[in-house]
């Protein structure tokens, strides 16, 4: 058995971090919905220019810092696995599925609502569905096209994507902080948070359309066996 390059190694951290998290969310959220006192006493409490009260959890800045780190961690794989040729077939397996391990399940999750804290902010769950839906169109044409040996480029739509869905959950794991300050008393769906979502939805969906323009012709000729 060949031995893990770095770039390897390093996915399989992001995959250990990624279900860390997921589970430390589950279990948050388990507490916050049986009302468990430590976890409403959480929360740090500021007041808003509008006279309202916004409040950040401690608990979710834990979670944001180890997503920041599983985020900065896949940022590194790609920097290390270019600069020194380590690109292998079991890291273009892994990435992606760290990928969605970190930040589809992450985005389910904060779709919840939170009963501690204060404005709510989180992913519209019609987002997340269009999200998770344009995700497994696009996964299953990379393994039709890895059937036929086809090699299929990432677009930098696709990367556009990763960012502004990184951006929108780390609003959303602070609550809507800084943004929460000036915009608390908006309509649902109308905060800088949704906005963020929203954007992150129109990249994902783009940039999905745009990959199977690219690729159509992985649906034609045969199976290169």
């Amino acid at each position: 058995m060949k031995k893990l390059n770095l770039p390897t190694k390093i996915t399989i951290a992001r995959i250990f971090l990624a279900v860390a998290l997921v589970i430390g969310l589950v279990v948050f959220y388990l507490l916050d919905q049986f009302g468990v006192f430590y976890v409403r006493e959480a929360n740090l409490w500021m007041q808003a220019g509008s006279g309202s009260k916004i409040s950040v959890n401690y608990l979710m800045l834990i979670f944001l810092g180890v997503f920041l780190l599983a985020s900065l961690s896949d940022f590194l794989y790609g920097y290390l696995a270019r600069k020194n040729n380590q690109v292998t077939d079991l890291g273009k397996f892994l990435d992606p599925l760290a990928d969605k391990m970190l930040i589809d399940s992450l985005m389910i999750f904060l779709s919840f609502n939170f009963v501690s804290l204060d404005g709510d902010a989180k992913f519209p769950f019609f987002c997340v569905i269009i999200m998770t839906i344009r995700d497994l169109i696009v996964d299953g044409m990379r393994l039709m096209a890895a059937r036929k040996n086809v090699v299929v480029a990432a677009n930098i739509y696709g990367k556009l994507k990763t960012v502004t869905q990184m951006a929108a959950i780390v609003v959303v794991l602070l609550n809507g902080f800084p943004f929460s300050f000036f915009d608390n008393n908006r309509l649902p769906y109308l905060h800088v948070s949704d906005w963020l979502c929203y954007i992150a939805t129109f990249f994902s969906v783009f940039s999905g359309v745009i990959y199977m323009k690219e690729n159509m012709h992985i649906f034609g000729g045969k199976n290169n066996e």
